[in-house]
């Protein structure tokens, strides 16, 4: 079966309206409207305590293969800001990839899915190293191989990250796929604030701001923010937090921290795919035209798809579950006809 590339995405009107594919993604409708098999990878689930390393523990969940005789690897998933292994993005593409065979992990970020309990300190997006120590631990209690990685949004700067360590530290990392990712977080603060339509920032805040409120609740003897902050906008209560709770000396530094933008993917050892869409309201596209990418980094954005969406028609399924498993299962396919080559060395798709 060849390759989906994003040029392939054709969505009848008006499913082309970026700001309905991002709006549709995460919806309530949408999740009501999914058909049954989107969500068959919370069949059997086991739910997973993970370690982080240095005492922090990450939720998440197992689901077992049924399909073939043997998996075809393991796929772990990382869901985006403020979502979780619950998100229905997560679910379609966790159930899509478990059709195909293959074993599904999927990880929660500290501080979501209902995890506000477990590790004191809060969420922020460089906490990279506990991320990378989870993936170890995966990789150990499950050593399916080819282990493949896929991240949306926030979830996909995560993953490309932790793909550029999991070489340096021998956790068994065949390949990555981010769909939507955070690419320049600076620019990317600026455009939700002053390009996109106001109720996407109303949306993450109102997200945020309850995540925020679970945390204290689960931890009153601490004050991890004064009252009024909770009444900033975005950039100011990230300022606010990143000052208060983490030691980088300005918003800026810490927005730089979790950045791969220009050549900082340069550092990729195995195959992988970066998918966006041009009309994404959320990550400018321009984040991605910029990158300096090496020859085993794909990239490849599509005309339509939103954030995060790809929603093929009114029935709800998405394009990128469809391209996700094509990838995944050549690299599988790729490993099982060589023998005796690292997994870091099969070939990546090639670049469109």
């Amino acid at each position: 079966m060849s390759l989906l590339y994003g040029k392939d995405f054709r969505p009848p009107w008006p499913l082309r309206s970026g700001h309905i594919q991002t709006m549709l993604s995460s919806s309530g409708v949408r999740r009501l409207l999914l058909p049954r098999a989107a969500k068959t990878v919370l069949q059997g689930a086991e739910p997973v305590v993970v370690d982080g390393g240095g005492g922090v523990r990450l939720t998440g969940a197992y689901t077992a293969q049924k399909t073939l005789p043997q998996s075809r690897g393991l796929a772990v998933l990382f869901h985006g800001w403020e979502g979780s292994v619950d998100s229905t993005y997560v679910l379609q593409t966790g159930s899509r990839l478990l059709a195909d065979g293959w074993d599904i992990f999927r990880l929660n970020f500290r501080d979501h899915g209902d995890s506000h309990g477990l590790n004191e300190a809060l969420f922020h997006s460089c906490r990279l190293d506990e991320v990378v120590h989870a993936l170890g631990d995966i990789a150990r209690r499950y050593p399916a191989r080819p282990m493949a990685l896929a991240g949306f949004s926030l979830g996909g700067n995560f993953a490309l990250r932790a793909a550029m360590q999991t070489s340096l530290l021998g956790i068994p990392l065949s390949y990555v796929l981010a769909v939507c990712p955070i690419i320049d977080p600076g620019a990317g603060l600026f455009a939700l604030e002053e390009s996109a339509p106001w109720f996407y920032q109303a949306y993450f805040m109102r997200k945020w701001r309850h995540s925020l409120l679970a945390k204290q609740r689960a931890f009153p003897e601490h004050q991890f923010f004064e009252m009024s902050e909770l009444k900033q906008h975005l950039r100011g209560l990230t300022e606010s937090l990143v000052l208060r709770h983490t030691d980088f000396k300005s918003l800026q530094q810490y927005l730089d921290g979790y950045s791969v933008a220009g050549d900082a993917m340069q550092a990729m050892q195995i195959p992988a795919t970066i998918l966006t869409s041009r009309d994404d309201p959320v990550i400018p596209v321009g984040s991605f035209e910029k990158l300096e990418l090496p020859p085993n980094i794909e990239l490849d954005i599509a005309e339509y798809g939103g954030h995060c969406g790809f929603i093929r028609d009114w029935g709800m399924t998405s394009f990128s579950d469809d391209y996700i498993a094509g990838r995944f299962n050549a690299i599988a396919d790729a490993e099982s006809s060589i023998d005796g080559v690292a997994p870091a060395q099969a070939s990546a798709p090639t670049a469109r």
